[in-house]
């Protein structure tokens, strides 16, 4: 029997990330080397220590209960005094902070607390599809807030027209950003809490990078600039920066009723995160953070191999201060698809189009630093043969 999709899935744009593990995976088939510069999924291994903490507390029966859906008090805890180390931000454990099955989830569950039909949210572009996609699943419209190398791709607020403005009810932000590496200050911020306050929005700061960061550069928290928790939260995840993508756990942080607004959506969809791994979370927060600085030392030097290659062959990609993404201009006035299936054909390497991200990507392909600098080099070497 053929059962019909609700209209909502019908509008569903393909997952950039499953189309682009079904290119690979014909390229597998055909016996082609791929090296897979797509999707940005850590390839290295989580810290033993938070493995042996994940251990020891699955092995204690009073785990393997249902947790708390907003999350255990000690993570909380342990999330609060991390943030006050890391970027001097106070927070209350018990209001302030709820823990997430990934930040991605409660990226994806926070439309539904705030947006009704026919609302607007103010969604970048190019941008991680799970904003834009969230919003419609609430049965909001996503504004798009162009993000071009112009403006430091960096949204210009002033150009959004002050009627939809006034319906707004969310503004994404992502810095440092998936998919261009750019980042954000302060100065940045403050003109966000100033828009945000003018029109009664609520800010949703996707922070998931703010821990892969290179040459000695620290990105601040949006929280840090007065008035932030006022207007809005910041998503972290243990993913990036712990690498610990398959474990799902992060967080979210800031106000305390748009928190209360996301976790009663949580209450009533999900069950919490698995007490186990938000022991072992603890311990990657407070934990010895060698392994984080090791992590971006790696990061960093897959970088410089990349862009160096790059630029050799003509290629003007920045190198970026954060993140592990590059993102790189097409040549000779391709297409971002063009230039991915070149690639792809000619060099077995795998990239995202710019302009799956939305359209003011186009023109650009995102490479992801996550194979070891070996493959990057390799890479290096094939793009060298295929013809620009």
């Amino acid at each position: 029997m053929a059962f019909e999709f609700a209209d909502r899935v019908k509008k569903l744009p393909p997952y950039l990330f499953k189309e682009i593990d079904r290119l690979k995976a014909e390229l597998i088939a055909q016996g082609v080397d791929v090296i897979n510069l797509g999707v940005g999924d850590p390839d290295l291994p989580t810290p033993q220590h938070i493995i042996d903490r994940l251990h020891e507390a699955a092995q204690d029966p009073a785990n393997h209960q249902y947790p708390s859906y907003s999350g255990m008090n000690d993570f909380k805890g342990a999330v609060a005094r991390w943030y006050q180390r890391r970027f001097g931000v106070e927070l209350d454990p018990n209001s302030e902070v709820i823990t997430l099955i990934g930040s991605k989830e409660g990226i994806a569950h926070l439309p539904l607390a705030f947006i009704n039909p026919g609302d607007v949210a103010l969604v970048p572009s190019p941008a991680y599809p799970v904003y834009s996609v969230a919003v419609m699943f609430a049965g909001g419209t996503s504004h798009p807030m162009p993000l071009v190398q112009d403006n430091g791709f960096l949204p210009d607020l002033e150009a959004i027209p002050a009627d939809v403005a006034r319906r707004a009810k969310l503004l994404f932000i992502n810095y440092p950003n998936n998919p261009t590496g750019a980042t954000a200050e302060a100065d940045f911020y403050e003109k966000v809490v100033a828009f945000a306050k003018e029109y009664d929005i609520i800010v949703c700061h996707d922070a998931a990078y703010t821990e892969m960061a290179f040459d000695g550069y620290k990105p601040m928290s949006f929280l840090e600039v007065p008035g932030a928790k006022e207007v809005g939260i910041e998503f972290h995840s243990l993913s990036k920066t712990y690498n610990m993508t398959g474990w799902r756990l992060g967080f979210a942080v800031g106000n305390a009723h748009v928190l209360e607004g996301l976790a009663q959506i949580k209450s009533n969809v999900d069950s919490g995160a698995f007490n186990a791994i938000q022991l072992a979370g603890i311990a990657a927060l407070e934990g010895d953070q060698s392994c984080v600085h090791q992590m971006q030392a790696t990061y960093q030097e897959r970088r410089d191999v990349l862009i160096e290659g790059l630029h050799a062959v003509g290629l003007r990609a920045e190198p970026p201060k954060a993140t592990f993404y590059v993102w790189c201009p097409t040549p000779n006035g391709m297409s971002s698809a063009q230039f991915t299936s070149l690639l792809l054909k000619e060099a077995g390497i795998v990239t995202t189009p710019g302009s799956g991200f939305g359209a003011p990507g186009e023109g650009f392909v995102r490479m992801a630093l996550t194979v070891s600098k070996e493959r990057i080099q390799e890479a290096v070497e094939r793009i060298r043969k295929v013809s620009l």
